[in-house]
């Protein structure tokens, strides 16, 4: 396994979003940005079936596995099972405001607990031999201070931990749903900054708000990497430049976005044949044609007729007729 893999930009995981489906389609769009799973409880893989939560294919790296807990020897046994599975990196979430995530006592509340996470990660190191990183927010309720967030930081660092993702923005663990929460507090890059000014030797990679190419540029002139929430969700068009503009290497990406789904079609009738839904994959592409004509016709095919049972990639083909795109 090469871990020399290229942080510079990588996808945010996304709770309902960021499947083994939705990250072979993005790995259509770029050869190089980092994919990150949903996060995987620590419960739920000691305690289910793991190889519903660890199943992934090789197309898709370099890949990273975020885990959710709280308890250090849980956490190691979790992440030896990402090594083993194939993953490139192992990341602990403390950034989610969800109330279950607040319930099981990690996410963005472990930012009151700066020793508990510590332990945790070099428990997680000592486990693997592959990166364990941190994704975190700048603060949590009142405790909001660069201070705060430098001290939780510098703490972590300390424990081993090298690789940073700066959600920057804080989270309200009260009062705000967690769609709220991505929104609403405002967002503080220059936390990410000058914790970047200050501990140079750590990889800091930012989050929030990111939203083109372009600012992934400006981005990198001040921290390390850049990381893409709902953009890439919502508009993965945008990232059919990323490997050419940002990591300097022609991959000879889709000319197109149709081209892009056509070569995606392989992959959608090898999953129905295997008893899975088209709807849980298409949901995934209904930003795709976004701002071209057709582009609503396109979302109602795909919303009305993928549900439908039976429904096959004549769907997909349907919806993409309804759209009109210039050949390149």
């Amino acid at each position: 396994m090469n871990l020399n893999f290229n942080r510079q930009v990588s996808i945010a995981p996304m709770l309902d979003y960021t499947d083994r489906h939705e990250r072979y389609f993005l790995r259509l769009i770029s050869k190089h940005i980092l994919l990150y799973t949903e996060m995987v409880t620590t419960h739920a893989l000691i305690h289910s079936d793991k190889n519903r939560f660890l199943r992934h294919s090789p197309f898709e790296y370099p890949l990273a596995l975020q885990l959710g807990g709280s308890d250090p020897k849980m956490l190691a046994e979790c992440a030896k099972m990402g090594e083993d599975a194939g993953f490139f990196e192992i990341n602990l979430n403390c950034g989610c405001p969800s109330d279950r995530v607040q319930q099981g006592s990690f996410g963005a509340c472990l930012m009151r607990h700066k020793d508990l996470v510590a332990e945790c990660l070099y428990q997680m190191q000592k486990a693997v031999s592959i990166p364990v990183t941190l994704k975190t927010r700048i603060g949590i309720d009142h405790d909001d201070s660069f201070e705060f967030f430098f001290d939780f930081i510098k703490t972590q660092a300390e424990a081993g931990c090298k690789t940073f993702i700066i959600h920057a923005r804080k989270a309200w663990l009260k009062g705000l749903s967690p769609k709220e929460n991505r929104s609403i507090p405002p967002l503080q890059y220059s936390y990410a900054i000058e914790l970047k000014k200050q501990l140079p030797d750590l990889h800091i990679s930012l989050n929030g708000g990111v939203t083109s190419i372009e600012q992934i540029q400006e981005l990198l002139t001040q921290v390390d990497g850049v990381m893409v929430g709902r953009e890439a969700y919502e508009n993965p068009w945008f990232l059919s430049t990323v490997d050419s503009k940002v990591f300097k290497e022609d991959t000879n990406p889709p000319a197109n976005r149709k081209d892009l789904l056509r070569s995606f079609l392989p992959y959608i009738e090898s999953q129905l044949k295997e008893g899975c839904p088209l709807t849980v994959i298409s949901r995934h592409l209904v930003g795709l044609f976004n701002g071209l004509p057709g582009a609503r016709r396109y979302r109602q095919i795909l919303s009305n007729e993928s549900s439908v049972a039976n429904a096959g990639i004549e769907v997909i083909t349907r919806a993409m007729d309804a759209v009109q795109e210039e050949s390149p």
